[in-house]
């Protein structure tokens, strides 16, 4: 077998390299007891993207016009304040931000209720660190959704 087939080339990567060798990963959420699809199932990581990005705009236009008048270098520096209290709150009443709600995604515990608010704090502190939340397990989870032992389903 050749090298580059063990290690995968740099568009595939060693995952895809492992399962042409025979490796079954499973799928998203296959460990933690979800569907594949549909209703229930991980969100996709594009629409989590998404909706991330939808809810920084929004918190940007929130900041620039009620917190930093209309000062746009300010409005940068208050967005990210804005951004973890609207999801403190939103997350944790409704379960999701108006970016998730826009795309159909909701943060729930592995049970599949809503988060209690200890739970969601943790979230929204290590979200605020955003290192914890780019780094993500198999089942598309970062590490700050492991810590609170949440995940992002699809509604």
């Amino acid at each position: 077998m050749d090298n580059r087939q063990v290690i995968g080339s740099w568009l595939s990567g060693p995952r895809a390299a492992a399962e042409e060798m025979g490796v079954d990963f499973g799928y998203r959420g296959e460990r933690l007891g979800l569907p594949r699809d549909g209703r229930g199932a991980v969100a996709p990581p594009g629409r989590r993207m998404l909706a991330l990005l939808v809810d920084w705009g929004l918190c940007l236009l929130i900041a620039y016009g009620l917190i930093a008048d209309r000062d746009a270098a300010s409005a940068g520096n208050w967005a990210l304040p804005v951004f973890l209290v609207m999801s403190l709150f939103t997350v944790g009443t409704l379960g999701c931000t108006p970016g998730k709600m826009l795309l159909r995604i909701r943060v729930v515990d592995l049970n599949g209720n809503r988060l209690s608010l200890p739970r969601t704090l943790i979230r929204c502190v290590l979200l605020g660190l955003v290192v914890p939340a780019v780094i993500w397990d198999r089942d598309s989870r970062g590490l700050h959704d492991r810590a609170a032992g949440a995940v992002q389903v699809r509604l």
